[in-house]
């Protein structure tokens, strides 16, 4: 947006600094034809008038010696027909077409004396005449060979000045367009900022208040809409909070009731519907853990945007650690549940140097156990790696099986709250899954990436970009001082 009003701004400042020096330098070009062309006349008419006084006298000798002079202080040519008689003078030859034009036209008692305006490169030669006479007869005709040399080289000096002015002036307009364009903008720009930074994390700083008034404004009224919006979505993730958590007491006591409900159970039909109803409860706690889960999964994730964002007083980002011993543990951890669903787990090799990934430890445990599970739930009897390595800027925590996997569309639709696929509608589950592994990685500077693996399957990769070296650096030492 930036680059477009700028554009446009530069565009208009130099179509004005166009016209300006047009205007200037066309005026010019006229003075100083108008200066030549009067001086030109003047010393056109003294001559003719020399020449009348030779036509009355018949004595053309002082004619050719004010001529000759003219010629040589000027170096202009002249050429003077008196009656039969024709005078040059400057090397001017009255053979010359335009003279012989000139010469014609005086004898009709017609005058030339204009010139036309000077141009930068010139125009070639330039002429004027005049008849001179009795009022009834025209006695002979002067043609002046105007050299304008002098007068295009002030009128070079002029464009060369004009033009330095102009690229000055223009310089001056660009700066100038240039600080109204962000003056403007800038505003919109850190407006435009804060919707995304309110988009993303529910939250947002108070924009400063500068730019056109209506602009001030603006920012005003949207800060403080966006603290309503933000004090809103933060009521209300607590009160999910709050309710999960005070719905596990009542919960609790349902479970016990209906353990002890089943010590009264006779028929076998009453002890079927008890154990639907457990069944039932289960569900319930396990949606509440899942709410639970993801509130606190939100919450950081808020607190990593804003840190991203460079807000104060939010927590400093988690020190690097490896991720493979962490990913080692989890796959420890889900053995059990994958012996019992017919899955392998197989663990790839740590790559080698280590890499390091800025991530909380235990939020890196419960991303990739909620990723083996889902792999181990939805892919029964499936081979199930996992694997950490460096992939050109950024380092790869990847979880993939041979499964029957997910289309695009349900992989577009995987991280979804309460998102599951119709095929696996008969497995038990809450459809948060994903979401909150999408948040912890988002958390802590990285992002969950769902993609097809060949023949088939799902892959699952959290992707982290790589610390700086300052932090890898300080990470290195810290575990040789623990070691």
């Amino acid at each position: 947006m930036r680059l477009r009003v700028l554009g446009v701004l530069s565009v208009l400042c130099l179509v004005v600094v166009f016209l300006i020096s047009g205007t200037i330098l066309t005026s010019a070009s006229r003075e100083l034809t108008q200066e030549l062309q009067i001086n030109r006349a003047a010393s056109l008419n003294r001559l003719a008038q020399v020449a009348f006084d030779a036509a009355g006298d018949g004595d053309t000798v002082r004619l050719q010696r004010e001529m000759d002079t003219y010629s040589g202080l000027y170096g202009e040519g002249i050429v003077v027909r008196v009656q039969e008689d024709t005078l040059e003078s400057g090397g001017l030859s009255a053979s010359r077409a335009d003279v012989q034009n000139a010469l014609s036209l005086a004898r009709l008692n017609v005058s030339g004396t204009s010139l036309e305006p000077l141009e930068f490169f010139g125009s070639g030669p330039r002429v004027i005449f005049r008849p001179f006479g009795s009022a009834s007869q025209v006695l002979g005709a002067v043609v002046l060979d105007v050299h304008a040399d002098t007068a295009q080289q002030k009128l070079r000096e002029r464009w060369l000045g004009v033009g330095l002015a102009a690229l000055a002036l223009a310089a001056v307009l660009l700066v100038g367009a240039a600080r109204v364009t962000g003056w403007v903008l800038r505003p919109v720009l850190r407006l435009d900022s804060a919707v995304r930074e309110l988009e993303r994390t529910g939250r947002m700083e108070r924009l400063p208040e500068d730019g056109p008034p209506e602009l001030r404004e603006l920012g005003r009224s949207f800060t403080a809409m966006a603290r309503t919006v933000s004090a809103s979505m933060a009521a209300q993730r607590q009160l999910i909070a709050d309710t999960s958590h005070q719905l596990r007491n009542p919960v609790g006591a349902l479970r016990l009731r209906l353990d002890l409900l089943q010590l009264e159970l006779k028929t076998a039909r009453e002890h079927d519907a008890a154990e639907r109803a457990m069944a039932e409860l289960d569900r319930v706690e396990e949606i509440l853990d899942g709410v639970l889960k993801l509130a606190a999964a939100e919450h950081r994730a808020s607190e990593g945007y804003l840190r991203a964002a460079g807000s104060p007083g939010e927590a400093s980002p988690a020190e690097p650690v490896d991720p493979f011993p962490i990913l080692q543990g989890e796959i420890e951890r889900a053995a059990p549940l994958a012996e019992q669903a017919g899955c392998k787990l197989v663990l790839s090799g740590p790559p080698q140097p280590p890499v390091l990934v800025a991530c909380h430890p235990a939020e890196l445990a419960q991303m990739a156990g909620e990723l083996l599970n889902n792999a181990i739930k939805y892919a029964p009897g499936a081979t199930v790696t996992a694997a950490v390595r460096l992939e050109q800027d950024v380092v790869v925590v990847e979880i993939y099986d041979d499964g029957p996997g997910l289309s695009a569309a349900e992989r577009t639709s995987a991280a979804t709250r309460f998102w599951r696929s119709p095929r696996h509608a008969a497995v038990p589950g809450t459809g948060l899954g994903m979401t909150i592994v999408g948040e912890l990685a988002a958390a802590n500077g990285g992002r969950l990436v769902l993609a097809e693996t060949a023949p088939h399957g799902l892959s699952a990769r959290i992707e982290f970009p790589v610390p700086p070296a300052g932090q890898m650096a300080s990470e290195s030492s810290g575990g040789g001082a623990r070691a």
